[in-house]
């Protein structure tokens, strides 16, 4: 029974991040395609809630890298090795909410950015869930 909980919670917030990676990728599409014309279409918006849903699912919830046999975390930091999916899961988790939350703020004080501001917040949107899918699916294939 308890593993069953535990599946299902994992689930939920597995859910539950997918959710708010499609939100974020709403709201940026949402300014974007206000500020690019060529943009403004139903399939640009619906791409940009899939990216996010994929990103924020692989991406964040990423098993770490595991220690071997017998060292203990001192030795596995000493050696320096760095987790390149931890890694790039951070970066594009932080790239991809900067940029939501930058278009959430400019939709709801109604502003208009220049457009290289705009083009800023859509490279560092699709940077960040391209990070995120990345490093989920090399946590993924490490297993």
């Amino acid at each position: 029974m308890r593993l069953r909980v535990r599946k299902a919670a994992h689930i939920l917030e597995r859910t539950g991040l997918a959710m708010a990676g499609a939100a974020c990728g709403m709201f940026v599409g949402a300014h974007v395609g206000t500020s690019i014309g060529a943009l403004t279409t139903v399939a640009f918006l619906l791409a940009m809630i899939a990216v996010g849903a994929v990103g924020f699912y692989l991406g964040i919830d990423i098993p770490p890298l595991p220690f071997h046999a017998g060292e203990s975390e001192a030795e596995h930091t000493e050696r320096g090795r760095i987790d390149t999916a931890e890694f790039l899961s951070a970066v594009g988790t932080f790239c991809a909410t900067l940029a939501a939350f930058a278009s959430v703020s400019l939709v709801v004080l109604h502003q208009a950015p220049h457009l290289a501001w705009t083009a800023m917040i859509l490279t560092g949107w699709l940077g960040g869930v391209t990070m995120q899918i990345v490093a989920g699916t090399i946590a993924r294939s490490r297993r």
